[in-house]
């Protein structure tokens, strides 16, 4: 998935476990999918999972995680994943690694979503939830910046697309997003990276949110941003209004979801990550179907 990567593979996840938990050595253990951009995953035994930092640059991402889970899981009204312990670098493995528990549910794609107006609520009330947690001490998230900010590195990833997706209403759409006053509220956390790789469902609705490595303090339109990154379009307009979202915030959501697209459509690829790469796609379509603002 990166040229810089580190390989993992069950044999090696074992042995960590068995040097550094050998309360759960001999559990199976199964590689999760789809794969993790950030992290590879691994289900160890029924109930646990172990995560390993694909790049050094991810482990911040990690102790993020096993920092602010246990805040997370208090008063989030959707299942977060809890941190059981920190395994140190052995093995031949360089970076820290950890161990969280499992979260049941399964991934969807949007036609799955069983309810959803229902889901749109669920959403709305986990991202108000979000940004109701104390900012005291958080960090910067990945969203933290404006969107004029990352106006060049859009402009890049867009020349690199190939002629199966619209560069140039991408850039169109872009432009238009850049005209929107940036966020200047007070200090608000977020998830920063919402999508349905990130989201579990039981039954067809929402129960369980994971990858928190990105969290932090930042514009709270990244997290709305889900509205086209999740919700078919019929579900829009309800979330938005459960959430109290303005045109402004609405547009930067679009905004931060362009963004998105131009990265990983210009990075990854149908065989390194399929995953996000089509979903990617799937999100430029709405994207260049839909206006900037509620209809």
């Amino acid at each position: 998935m990166h040229a810089d990567e580190v390989d993992t593979d069950p044999s090696l996840v074992q042995r960590l476990v068995a040097r550094s938990f050998p309360e759960w050595a001999g559990l199976p253990v199964e590689p999760v999918l789809p794969r993790g951009t950030d992290n590879a995953n691994y289900r160890l035994g029924k109930d646990k999972l172990v995560r390993l930092p694909r790049q050094e640059e991810k482990v911040a991402g990690l102790e993020r995680e096993l920092e602010w889970l246990p805040v997370f899981a208090k008063v989030l009204p959707l299942e977060v994943p809890e941190a059981l312990g920190r395994g140190e670098p052995a093995e031949g493995f360089p970076f820290p690694w950890a161990v969280f528990t499992w979260v049941e549910g399964e991934n969807v794609t949007v036609e799955e979503i069983a309810d959803p107006q229902h889901a749109a609520l669920a959403l709305a009330e986990l991202i108000l939830a979000v940004r109701g947690l104390d900012p005291s001490g958080a960090p910067p998230g990945l969203r933290d910046g404006a969107l004029r900010e990352l106006d060049d590195w859009v402009r890049a990833g867009a020349a690199r697309l190939d002629g199966r997706h619209d560069a140039a209403g991408l850039l169109a759409a872009w432009d238009e997003a850049l005209e929107i006053p940036p966020w200047d509220g007070p200090p608000t956390w977020c998830h920063c990276d919402l999508d349905l790789r990130n989201l579990l469902f039981r039954e067809g609705r929402p129960s369980g949110v994971l990858d928190w490595g990105w969290a932090g303090i930042g514009d709270p339109a990244s997290d709305s941003a889900v509205a086209w990154r999740v919700l078919p379009a019929q579900a829009r307009d309800g979330f938005w209004e459960a959430l109290g979202a303005d045109e402004a915030e609405i547009g930067r959501g679009r905004g931060w979801t362009l963004m998105q697209c131009a990265g990983a459509l210009s990075y990854y690829t149908p065989e390194n990550n399929p995953a996000l790469f089509h979903e990617a796609e799937r999100w430029l379509r709405e994207l260049l179907g839909s206006a900037p603002r509620r209809s």
